[in-house]
């Protein structure tokens, strides 16, 4: 994995990530409310210390329903405390008691029958409470706040999108050049992170070269939606809705068809991605289309409260399919607590394997 450009410069403050689990809180925000009626059940839980599938595996057993009647919006980390909605498919009219579900690790909050399956993605987004220990050099940290909350962050896939050292790319690319895949999730799983990785790199390009300047061609997308159009050449107009935030600029989810941007800009990105024809042509033969994806991501409601000489607890909310990490790059070198105990572990059994 190769070291990404930093929009705001390289942050030379320290900081542990994860030191406790309450230390990293995350509450999705559905974008519609319960119907009240229907064969699905909505369940809103908090979770420590559980992984997605964890808490799907045990609502499964549960309900005694099979796993695939079991969905989620979005997967949430184990070493954290995280506020999340599953979705249940009952059919008939039987309830189960689902407080009886509630331990020390998971707390069934609210529960509703829908209409409707809960698919992934179905999120308006995401709120992040997170808090940062032995923090160094606290006063770069704050202006690099103020700076995000003018501009943004680059708009990166976070390293859990490829998994551990990276093995979801790895098997990625091995599964485009004829590894066989029977898993569809894992297959999915694989996907994301090789079309996720050649975003990385085009955004990467693209501020290393350009900082935040406009090209002729740019696609860019309508603040909010997945909508978009080209700007094939910047008039006053354009400029000002660019200025005001009501478009945005994006960049390449590679796949089928044409490029979606023109000119210059197309030009660019061909040439940022030009040496990954591999990844590009495997993409495009596992059947995935052209999209784009906003290059920057915009913390809402970001605030930040010191609590002693080395410690900052940061809140903000981010649209679905952002990652909170992506912002912490901005203003910390980090380490991940929970990261580093878990390679220690690992270590741990291999030399006991070896020995």
């Amino acid at each position: 994995m190769i070291e990404l450009h930093y929009l705001h410069g390289k942050p030379t403050s320290k900081a542990d990530l994860r030191t406790h689990n309450s230390d990293f809180q995350v509450q999705e925000i559905l974008p519609f409310a319960p119907t009240g009626e229907g064969e699905h059940h909505l369940l809103h839980i908090r979770k420590e210390g559980l992984n997605t599938n964890d808490v799907a595996t045990l609502l499964s057993g549960f309900a005694h329903v099979h796993p695939k009647e079991v969905t989620y919006a979005g997967q949430k980390d184990k070493n954290a405390i995280t506020e999340q909605w599953f979705g249940v498919r009952i059919p008939g009219k039987e309830t189960p008691d689902w407080a009886s579900l509630n331990s020390e690790q998971l707390t069934v909050l609210s529960s509703s029958r829908h209409s409707k399956k809960l698919r992934i993605g179905a999120l308006a987004g995401n709120r992040f409470s997170l808090t940062l220990r032995n923090v160094t050099k606290m006063n770069e940290v704050i202006e690099r706040l103020e700076l995000i909350k003018q501009t943004g962050v680059p708009n990166y896939f976070g390293e859990q999108r490829f998994g551990h050292d990276g093995k979801n790319l790895v098997f990625g690319r091995q599964m485009l050049t004829g590894r066989k895949v029977k898993d569809r999730k894992k297959r999915s799983i694989y996907l994301s992170a090789v079309r996720s990785y050649l975003f990385n790199i085009s955004v990467s390009a693209r501020l290393a070269e350009h900082g935040l300047n406009k090209l002729d061609g740019d696609c860019v997308m309508l603040a909010g939606t997945k909508s978009y159009f080209t700007a094939e050449q910047w008039d006053d107009a354009t400029i000002k809705r660019l200025d005001e935030k009501d478009i945005q600029l994006s960049a390449p989810l590679w796949g089928r068809g044409a490029a979606l941007s023109q000119a210059d800009a197309a030009e660019f990105e061909a040439k940022a991605l030009a040496e990954f024809e591999s990844d590009r042509d495997g993409l495009e033969h596992a059947g995935l289309i052209q999209e784009r994806r906003t290059l920057l991501s915009e913390p809402q409601h970001l605030s930040y409260e010191q609590e002693g000489d080395d410690t900052l607890l940061i809140k903000f909310a981010l649209p679905a399919g952002c990652y909170a990490t992506s912002v912490l790059r901005e203003l910390f070198d980090y380490e991940d607590v929970k990261e580093r105990e878990f390679r220690e572990r690992q270590q741990a059994r291999q030399a006991s394997a070896e020995s």
